[in-house]
């Protein structure tokens, strides 16, 4: 059967052959192989190619990576088990904030037994652990605030604790009937202290610019300013490397770059304000601001030196601003800062406010901590005050006092400024005392009377 399908005489191949030329007749009768199908189909094949060769170019670019490969832990390619997965993540979020606050309560119940056993100081380390776990709980943080007023009689602190238990529940019965009967007390405290610092001012202006003493304190004091303030920014020079970079301009091996220019930029900056701006009469200005910012940053960053940021920027838990309100900000920040209101404030209040106004604003990319501490010295320099100098070992709760005021009460902000302006004086005082020949290091006991050397922790 199957020779009977062959041509006679002719082979398989040949049959095969003469089929093939059938079938493509046919399709030419048709039209399907005509010139113009046969150059479309040329023109699909090298367009086919050419898109072959862009993909190969494609390939050879790098990728856009969203964030640094260290903060990817893991990709989830199906969006239905990434949703699961955040979900899981909310309900054990908040699993673990109700286990945390009901373990804050049961430490307020134990730390009210053990009080009434007479154990006071163990109830006031529970008292701080329900803090510490529940830090927005209104019951906890008013109960900790009775424990200090009763027990340790530090009404600052209690009334920074009820204040922070209002931000949380506004209308809580206990702490607001507690805040409204400590708030005159605090006002008072607040307003003795200041009077104790400006009677210390006092004393400091009487001494004379020819004496010795002064003069060695005051240039001790002026590396110490510059060290804790660029210390603040995490520079890593030591006292003696920043003393030695001052006198001398020259490197210090084994730092870097950034940390040389940021001194260099502070010396620049305090020199400036020194020079032009202390004995200036008149008001504070943007542009007053803007130059010092320039010489701030000048040696590291010389293209955003005096330059308002364009971008937006995180700090922390804070977002400032963004930076199309910036130039507004400003503007209503310097027109309170000249006003008659202002300028009948207490300096180191006034100091301290505008120090915080600024660095809440952050006009700038960087150097705003140090632009506003340079402004806050500014103010106090022209009432008369030294440049106030914040340890660099306060500095998480020169930072937690920044965070408190964002929350809303400034005040814990203000007695921080005004205890390192007493710090200061401390230290101008004790300096030129007769029989001193050295000027110690800022943080030693000896300069630190012992209301300031108390810890602070009971704020927080």
């Amino acid at each position: 059967m199957r020779a009977a399908t062959l041509l006679p005489g002719i082979g398989k191949t040949h049959t095969q052959a003469f089929f093939l030329g059938s079938v493509l007749s046919a399709l030419l009768l048709c039209g399907y192989y005509s010139k113009d199908n046969i150059k479309k189909a040329d023109e699909n094949d090298n367009s086919n190619r050419k898109n072959a060769i862009d993909r190969r170019d494609i390939a050879r670019i790098k990728p856009f990576i969203p964030l640094p490969n260290e903060a990817i832990e893991q990709y989830d390619d199906g969006e239905s088990e990434s949703q699961l997965q955040r979900q899981w993540q909310e309900e054990i979020a908040g699993v673990e904030a109700g286990a945390a606050e009901a373990e804050a309560l049961a430490a307020v119940r134990a730390a009210e037994e053990v009080r009434a056993r007479g154990n006071p100081d163990k109830a006031f380390r529970l008292l701080r652990r329900a803090a510490a776990l529940a830090p927005k709980h209104a019951d906890v943080l008013t109960r900790l605030g009775e424990f200090l007023e009763e027990a340790r009689r530090d009404v600052l602190a209690a009334d920074a604790l009820y204040a922070r238990a209002l931000a949380t529940v506004p209308d809580h019965p206990v702490a607001l009937a507690h805040r409204r009967r400590t708030a005159n007390l605090v006002e008072t405290l607040d307003r003795n202290s200041l009077q104790k610092i400006e009677d210390k001012r006092n004393a400091l202006s009487i001494i004379p610019d020819s004496s010795a003493a002064f003069r060695r304190a005051k240039k001790e004091a002026y590396f110490q300013h510059v060290y804790h303030t660029v210390g603040i920014e995490g520079n890593t020079m030591t006292l003696q490397q920043t003393r030695f970079i001052l006198e001398t301009k020259l490197a210090v091996a084994g730092k870097s770059i950034d940390e040389h220019n940021e001194i260099l930029g502070l010396d620049a900056a305090m020199k400036y304000i020194n020079s032009t701006l202390i004995h200036r009469m008149g008001e504070i200005t943007v542009d007053d601001i803007i130059e010092i910012h320039r010489r701030v940053l000048g040696y590291v960053d010389p293209t955003e030196g005096g330059c308002f940021r364009r971008t937006q920027v995180y700090v922390g838990g804070h977002i400032p601003p963004g930076p199309m309100f910036i130039n507004l900000l400003m503007d209503q920040f310097l027109k309170w800062l000249n006003s008659d209101d202002a300028l009948e404030m207490h300096p180191v209040r006034l100091a301290a406010l505008a120090h915080y106004k600024l660095v809440h604003i952050h006009p700038f990319t960087d150097g705003n901590g140090r632009t506003s501490r340079l402004l806050m010295n500014l103010i106090l320099m022209q009432a008369g005050y030294p440049p106030v100098i914040i340890l660099k070992q306060d500095r998480h709760m020169y930072y937690q006092h920044l965070q408190t005021a964002n929350e809303g009460d400034v005040r814990p902000f203000i007695r921080f400024i005004a205890e390192c302006t007493e710090r200061t004086l401390d230290l101008y005082l004790w300096a030129t005392t007769e029989f001193s020949h050295q000027v110690p290091a800022l943080g030693q006991p000896i300069i630190l009377s012992e209301e300031n050397s108390k810890s602070e922790d009971e704020i927080s």
